[in-house]
């Protein structure tokens, strides 16, 4: 019995290893970053050691609180979905013919995906269109609303930047359709090869160290430093370099934060290119077990105001269930904060047109459980 037992149990760890194998080798995952440009890769000097590293000191979670997170994430009773449908102003590109009289609109389109327009160019931050942010289709966080704004109504977008490589902010099939509409990608260092195995020309992918600047279709984009982490498997994290975004044009500056953590960063940020007249900074999936990886919707406004920011849309939230938290405590929380701080603001619903000076919604949407 014994043996046959032994052989039952090295059967199952064969074909679990097969499995493994198999799932590691979808293309969801990504590729190794050796990206085009490997040299600027080790050369970083944010980089030590095969990995990426923060500017600050920075922990994944905060020393001797492992079994409080498991504890919370398997017992919390929070109201991490809602109870309700969320509502949406659903567009299409039509909505998109005219360009904002202001020159600066954007759309939040869910989670940290928004569509930046600037005198007429059209940014789109971390595509995430998917009904899953997951590897696999069948599993994972789902969505609590479909985007207002489909991938099939979507209109010309000049670039597409990438914060990270995690997948509720790079999504395999949202790329392959803005890869297969001509767009140009600006991404952090080592980003270039998961863009490869997906699809996207080499020509179209433009990938920048912290600060280093690239031109495109009359837009100026850097990638500022962000504290956060990468990785789109168990193992071989911080492969592939993350980063916020700034984008300039003649008349406007625009912040978007990524993920990240709070960063002493932020202030030099704001002294060398605001202020800006618009930022996006993420307000979700905080705890305070991973504080330095992930701000606080207090964060958020301290982050805005040390950029110079003069009004706020906060992003990353209310579209997936990835904390702790209840789906709408970020909003509750930034907009006592943002009061507070006599921040300029606005929550929009997902769809709702931003154009600051013109159109700032301010409707509490968001506040039913």
């Amino acid at each position: 019995m014994p043996r046959i037992l032994f052989r039952i149990a090295f059967v199952a760890l064969i074909l679990a290893g097969l499995v493994v194998l198999a799932t590691f080798s979808l293309p969801s995952f990504g590729a190794a970053p050796l990206g085009q440009r490997p040299a600027d890769i080790t050369g970083s000097p944010n980089y030590a050691a095969g990995k990426f590293k923060n500017l600050e000191v920075t922990h994944m979670l905060q020393p001797g609180t492992f079994w409080q997170m498991l504890q919370h994430s398997l017992f919390g009773d929070e109201q991490r979905v809602p109870t309700h449908a969320i509502p949406v102003v659903r567009r299409t590109r039509a909505d998109y013919q005219t360009p904002a009289a202001s020159g600066l609109r954007a759309t939040w389109i869910g989670h940290a995906t928004t569509l930046v327009e600037l005198e007429g160019r059209r940014v789109l931050f971390d595509p995430m269109f998917s009904e899953r942010c997951s590897p696999v289709s069948f599993a994972g966080p789902k969505r609590f609303f479909p985007p207002p704004l489909p991938l099939v109504e979507l209109p010309h977008i000049d670039i597409v930047a990438v914060s990270h490589d995690h997948y509720d902010h790079l999504d395999m099939e949202s790329i392959r359709a803005l890869a297969a509409q001509g767009a140009e990608f600006v991404v952090p260092l080592g980003m270039g090869a998961h863009l490869q195995r997906w699809g996207v020309k080499l020509a179209r992918i433009n990938e920048l160290d912290w600060y280093d600047t690239a031109t495109i279709a009359g837009l100026r984009l850097l990638a500022t430093p962000a504290r956060h982490y990468s990785g789109r498997g168990i193992i071989g994290g911080d492969r592939v370099q993350w980063a916020s975004w700034v984008v300039l044009s003649t008349h406007s500056r625009v912040f978007f934060s990524g993920d990240s953590g709070y960063s002493t960063e932020f202030a030099r940020i704001g002294q060398h290119f605001g202020p800006f007249d618009l930022t996006l900074i993420k307000i979700g999936a905080s705890d305070p077990t991973w504080a330095e990886i992930h701000m606080s919707p207090e964060d958020a406004v301290r982050t805005h105001r040390d950029l110079r920011g003069k009004l706020l849309l906060p992003v990353h939230w209310a579209t997936f269930n990835l904390a702790h938290h209840a789906w709408n405590e970020p909003a509750q929380r930034f907009v006592a904060a943002a009061a507070a701080q006599h921040v300029a603001y606005v929550v929009p619903r997902p769809g709702e047109l931003v154009e600051p000076g013109v159109n700032e919604p301010r409707n509490v949407w968001w506040s039913k459980p």
